[in-house]
């Protein structure tokens, strides 16, 4: 379970709540107006802020939290994604693992709305625990959002599941999605159960 990409930030050891980045100060918070207004003179700043905020106005608001977590799916190439609803009830989660066969190469890709005010610093913390014990940990930077009618969309890099006669079994997996501001929009658990089959 183990990133390749180096292109992705994902951290190792230590603590699943490791939910900073070393040497980063993240931005004060202004609103959509605020941030409309600055820098008016600066011609490249103006066009990034209005590709960020096409369409800010026309945005639904579903009430709750600024960043609604809608799903995360395991993507596996050849085989139907496997989509867990985080936008309902989530405590039964936990209690329904996905299979995954051992040695398979897979992805998570995780939908979700920013709906009123940018969000700057988004990240994704992924924590899997075998018997008690972290096993793995992957710590993603997703960047800044603007508010958008559609969902966004996160995919992790390809990733192996673990093989073998040991690595058969269940895992607990910790989710959590959070800003720089370390305002947490969800947090979940939910379980992996690796196979040698399907």
């Amino acid at each position: 379970m183990a990133t390749e990409d180096p292109q992705v930030a994902a951290a190792t050891g230590g603590d699943e709540d490791d939910e900073t980045t070393p040497g980063y100060k993240p931005p004060a918070q202004k609103s959509l107006q605020e941030i409309t207004e600055l820098d008016q003179d600066d011609e490249s700043l103006v066009k990034y802020k209005q590709a960020l905020l096409a369409d800010a106005t026309a945005v639904p608001d579903e009430g709750g939290s600024n960043v609604l977590v809608k799903s995360i799916s395991l993507v596996v190439p050849g085989r139907d994604d496997v989509t867990l609803d985080l936008s309902g009830d989530i405590a039964d989660l936990k209690n329904h693992p996905v299979t995954l066969k051992e040695g398979t190469a897979y992805r998570l890709k995780i939908a979700f709305r920013v709906q009123r005010e940018i969000v700057t610093g988004l990240r994704f913390l992924n924590a899997s625990y075998r018997k008690g014990i972290k096993v793995d940990k992957e710590n993603y930077m997703l960047g800044s959002y603007g508010p958008q009618a559609d969902p966004h969309s996160f995919t992790t890099p390809q990733e192996d599941a673990p093989s073998g006669l040991m690595a058969r079994g269940t895992y607990k997996v910790k989710s959590k999605f959070l800003d720089d501001d370390k305002h947490v929009y969800l947090a979940w658990e939910w379980g992996l159960k690796i196979e040698k089959d399907w």
